[in-house]
């Protein structure tokens, strides 16, 4: 990498006014998983392709990633954000922003416009390889149910593609991430491989925390609206390194990237265990987008802009075709001035996350002919339950989760509420309480405890700290919406997103049964339940008489959905927009529905379906240029 500083990010030396006169193949918006397969997809097949990112570029440095990990280490807030600079010059959401909502109140002290009536939980990464640099990196595929949810439970909206139909793609999605799982583990409620299909890496080794609860819960039998669920811990699938997969690719094996620096031999290979996967491995063992758009850069077909916010998509209002991209760009985290460039290519592809996509569309006033961008915004919604267990399960020793319990991802419960997957989260009570910083200030605050003694209390609890999360589906709604306001601006003038967001009471009666099963496997396992729900907290939510608190999954999804009729959808099947046929939005905002899985590989999946059809598009173009020539010459 070091030989090819003039595409590192601090050392890029394109003139951004010069660039806005070169007529790329492709330009990308966003350096995060999505903008980096399509980077890599389109410079691999000989296209010359620009990426505008809006975060800073010191990520593919290795004094850049390593000054990531100290911030971290450093911030008494470990949130998901906690290793990446305030930057104001291009904001992100962070939890210190968002507050307890008041009823017909719009708080816009964030970088979200809150408007209610709940409150909308979520953060993401304006930084290279985006959101990928704090994701936990679970990476399971949605279930075949999950694509046909109209059909099947008259809930939500079906896919105009079925299972089958992505699963070619998710094969390439696995194998750029490297995911670690076995084939065993995964092959139920419908989700079928190819046969001897194998992941490219081993399963990640379950815990002894997984061990534990595994002796106990498998076998229990649960009744859901008259079906019966025998329950099992199963391994999580994760982009993480771990054991190659020796029967991979026909037994030639599986070679896993490393970091992404090639002067860093001895990191980025296996997984050693940290327990802060989210927000950063220390070590860059856990796959990121960086990892892909480093291949790309290799290719010599990519120029990267960093610091670089893309602020208007310009249509021609006689063809409806894009005709360029206007961008801000500024100098420095914190800038005060920027400039404007226009940037100008065959396609365009907006590539952030769902609200980035939908926010910038509506500032560029782009509203489609089906007017849904920006609506149809979903998450999942997650639910804590924390408990003491009776003996030592090791907590806070290995990766924050490799095994979780799938059986309420599926069945006919989900036309009355819900599905959810259930994490066993191997990093105590971290997530519920910010154990064990509150443990801490717990023994000494309140009971007096030092030395020796503190030493000991500490230990004694934090290593039985068991969590059960309880990840519940969303289904579609036009009134969960991302819009603008021009009187919601960052400093440079830009739009900020509005969000209008509640809660469906599908998800809450999920959330609420979630609660009950805590309960029950608690007991069943002889563990305190120290659950305990403060009426303060801004996701305090009272449902059929009962309280409880949510919070958001950062899986933001369906604000540009995808269709088979321009009427009732934003894009099609390979994410190009309806409305604008040189325009693709790619990434979750396509996904009609949410399913019970993390959004991250099935978004990667259809990321690859796009790249092979804007390559088809292109190369169809330039054959059809060419005979042109030739037919002028002859």
């Amino acid at each position: 990498m070091e030989n090819r500083k003039s595409h590192l990010l601090e050392d890029i030396v394109t003139d951004h006014k010069t660039a806005s006169e070169i007529l790329y193949d492709a330009v990308i918006v966003g350096a995060g998983i999505s903008g980096a397969i399509m980077a890599n997809e389109l410079s691999q097949k000989g296209f010359k392709v620009l990426v505008v990112e809006a975060g800073p570029g010191q990520d593919l440095t290795i004094p850049g990633y390593e000054e990531y990990v100290k911030r971290f280490y450093t911030n008494l807030d470990k949130d998901p954000n906690a290793p990446y600079p305030v930057n104001s010059s291009a904001p992100m959401p962070r939890p210190q922003d968002i507050k307890p909502l008041k009823k017909g109140e719009i708080d816009d002290s964030g970088y979200i416009v809150q408007k209610g009536p709940d409150v909308f939980d979520g953060t993401y990464a304006k930084v290279v390889g985006g959101t990928t640099m704090h994701f936990q990196s679970n990476t399971p595929r949605m279930l075949p149910e999950d694509f046909e949810m109209k059909s099947t439970f008259d809930k939500g909206i079906d896919w105009p593609m079925k299972y089958d139909d992505l699963k070619p793609y998710y094969r390439r999605a696995e194998k750029e991430m490297g995911v670690a799982a076995n084939v065993e583990d995964q092959a139920y409620d419908g989700m079928t491989f190819d046969e001897g299909y194998v992941f490219p890496m081993e399963a990640m080794p379950p815990t002894y925390l997984d061990k534990v609860i595994a002796d106990t819960v498998d076998g229990t039998e649960i009744n859901l609206a008259g079906e019966k669920h025998e329950l099992k811990v199963r391994n999580i699938p994760q982009g993480r390194n771990g054991i190659p997969n020796p029967k991979y690719n026909n037994g030639k094996g599986f070679v896993p990237d490393g970091a992404v620096s090639d002067h860093q031999a001895e990191i980025g290979e296996r997984c050693q265990g940290n327990t802060n996967c989210t927000p950063i491995c220390p070590v860059q063992a856990k796959y990121d987008a960086r990892k892909t758009l480093a291949k790309a850069l290799h290719t010599d077909q990519v120029d990267f802009l960093n610091k670089t916010i893309a602020s208007k998509v310009i249509v021609d209002p006689n063809t409806g075709e894009v005709t360029s991209l206007e961008v801000k760009y500024y100098d420095e985290v914190g800038a005060e001035h920027y400039e404007v460039a226009t940037l100008k290519a065959r396609k365009f592809i907006l590539a952030g996350n769902a609200i980035e996509n939908a926010c910038l569309m509506l500032a560029s006033g782009l509203k489609g002919e089906s007017e849904l961008i920006g609506k149809n915004l979903t998450n999942h919604i997650y639910l804590f339950n924390w408990a003491l267990m009776p003996e030592n399960v090791g907590a806070f020793r290995g990766t924050q989760g490799t095994s979780g319990i799938e059986n309420f991802r599926s069945g006919q419960f989900r036309n009355e509420q819900a599905a959810f997957h259930m994490d066993i989260i191997n990093n105590g009570w971290n997530f519920a309480t910010g154990a064990p910083y509150s443990d801490v200030a717990d023994l000494v605050d309140n009971k007096n405890k030092y030395g020796k003694d503190l030493r000991k209390g500490l230990v004694d609890k934090v290593c039985r700290q068991v969590l059960f999360t309880f990840m519940v589906e969303m289904t579609a709604d036009p009134n969960n919406a991302v819009t603008v306001d021009p009187q919601y601006k960052d400093k440079f003038g830009n739009l900020k997103p509005v969000v209008s967001f509640k809660i469906p009471e599908y998800t809450l009666n999920g959330l609420q049964y979630g609660r009950k099963l805590a309960k029950k496997l608690f007991q069943q396992l002889g563990a305190e339940d120290y659950t305990e729900y403060n009426p303060t907290d801004w996701g305090y939510i009272i449902h059929n008489g009962e309280g409880i608190v949510v919070r958001g999954g950062n899986h933001f999804s369906g604000t540009h959905i995808m269709g088979d009729d321009p009427k009732t959808s934003v894009v099609d099947t390979n994410q190009k927009s309806w409305d604008h046929q040189n325009l693709f939005l790619v990434g979750s905002g396509s996904m009609p529905t949410i399913g019970t899985s993390n959004t991250t590989l099935t978004l990667a999946a259809l990321c690859y379906k796009t790249a092979d059809a804007i390559t088809n598009e292109l190369n169809n173009e330039k054959n059809n240029q060419q005979k042109k020539e030739l037919d002028y010459v002859s």
